[in-house]
């Protein structure tokens, strides 16, 4: 469906057109005038305005602590920016292949200059081969105008972020408008790269959350999970706990 608002900015690189739209509470970047790529409420640049970023953050729920964090597809920088604001020690590496695309987040979507905010313009299958930096969280939000990377559908590129996570370390995906045969090549890899090491749920607007951990799923009660969600929902100021019930549901706590 065509984006119905005003075209403030766009620009074409290589890869084609990004495109930023304002409307009078917002500003959406898209690349092909219909998807949103990002969201940002004006009254609230840092915050994480589609649900299914929130529902991502749910990863972080297992993690008595974070201090590294990636995340592969910058967009307009709204997780970027969220993790920046509500944990004041966390660096943050951000993989992004267009550089327009870094510069269009830091024009119109205040994307800070940040000296705990490391930007790779690097395509994320070689960076993620390549790095040796250790995450404590690994965020896999890979789209273009066509849908999702078929990046996101490779043993090996699930593997290198496997490899590239600390030992309690999460890999958090967003798999959304895939096609049935694809979702089940990735179910089967995924199950390949981290048997009996995942959780996953789906939300209201059709996007599939994983949840895939490194080592062993950590031992936690229902208790322990929803006071962290507490926790986090004030930290972050972001809607978690919808999706933790899901979670709570799910396995079983």
């Amino acid at each position: 469906m065509e984006i119905n608002a005003p075209c403030i900015s766009s620009t074409v690189d290589e890869h084609g057109p990004i495109n930023v739209y304002q409307t009078r509470t917002s500003l959406i970047l898209s690349f092909d005038g219909e998807i949103y790529q990002s969201y940002m409420k004006l009254k609230d640049i840092n915050g994480l305005a589609l649900g299914y970023t929130q529902a991502m953050m749910t990863g972080l729920l297992f993690l008595p602590r974070i201090k590294t964090a990636s995340v592969m597809g910058l967009g307009a920088g709204s997780m970027v920016k969220n993790l920046l604001n509500s944990f004041p020690d966390l660096i943050v590496h951000a993989i992004e292949y267009r550089e327009e695309v870094v510069k269009t987040a830091k024009k119109y979507f205040h994307l800070p200059e940040n000296d705990r905010l490391f930007i790779h313009i690097d395509d994320a299958e070689n960076y993620i081969k390549n790095t040796e930096i250790k995450s404590d969280v690994i965020f896999s939000d890979l789209y273009n105008s066509e849908g999702m990377e078929q990046l996101q559908v490779q043993s090996s590129y699930l593997r290198d972020c496997k490899n590239a996570l600390n030992s309690q370390g999460v890999l958090v995906l967003n798999i959304w408008h895939t096609a049935y045969e694809t979702r089940r090549q990735l179910e089967g890899f995924l199950e390949l790269e981290f048997r009996d090491r995942l959780l996953s749920f789906k939300i209201e607007s059709g996007n599939t959350i994983v949840l895939a951990f490194k080592n062993d799923i950590p031992s936690i009660t229902r208790r322990e999970l929803l006071a962290n969600v507490k926790r986090l929902q004030e930290k972050m100021n972001i809607t978690m706990e919808p999706y933790a019930q899901i979670l709570c549901d799910i396995s079983g706590l």
